[in-house]
């Protein structure tokens, strides 16, 4: 027989919102929140957890001062949408080094660029929901790294303003040379290999 489920997942009264996220117990697993329906993230793959780390670790080594790079932070899109980037690069805002500590989400104004790890649960929203949230949330840059078949994949895309939808700009396979949201290079091979 299946366990009930614990009082604090029970829909609250008018629904999930992005402001829930910050009050639910520490024992709870880690979620996003997409439409107000809050999503359990997975175990993890080697090559998700391994691209992550890496590329958090290329992207930091690339960005000007000014410009942070997190990964698995939240960003609120509205009431109903506090979706987890795998990684998110963000302008560093003027608050307190103290106050930036304590954030629990990245505000979409400062964010320049998501990053999505495609995993089999994962692929659905990552390919079809979640690119279509942070674009009409103004975010300009948007990426998704896959793993086909043994070969690391970055689908490379930029918000169209007029449509407030993302444009195919590459498929890279091997070097990644990109010169926004700043210049970022290096060996798409590489990663997670």
């Amino acid at each position: 027989m299946a366990e009930p489920l614990p009082d604090w997942f029970l829909t609250p009264p008018g629904g999930w919102t992005g402001d829930h996220m910050d009050n639910l117990p520490p024992g709870a697993p880690r979620m996003e929140l997409i439409d107000g329906r809050p999503i359990v993230t997975s175990p993890r793959t080697v090559f998700h957890s391994d691209a992550m780390w890496e590329l958090v670790y290329l992207l930091k080594q690339a960005a000007p001062s000014g410009i942070r790079v997190s990964m698995e932070m939240t960003t609120k899109l509205g009431k109903y949408q506090r979706p987890e980037p795998d990684v998110v690069v963000y302008r560093d805002s003027s608050e307190s080094s103290k106050d930036r500590r304590r954030r629990t989400h990245i505000p979409p104004e400062d964010v320049l660029l998501v990053i999505e790890i495609v995993s089999p649960e994962s692929c659905f929203r990552d390919h079809n929901v979640k690119p279509v949230k942070y674009a009409e949330a103004g975010i300009p840059h948007f990426w998704w790294v896959e793993d086909e078949d043994g070969v690391t994949t970055v689908h490379v895309y930029e918000l169209d303003e007029t449509t407030r939808s993302y444009v195919p700009m590459a498929i890279i396979r091997e070097h990644l040379d990109v010169e926004v949201p700043f210049p970022i290079r290096f060996d798409v091979r590489s990663l997670a290999a």
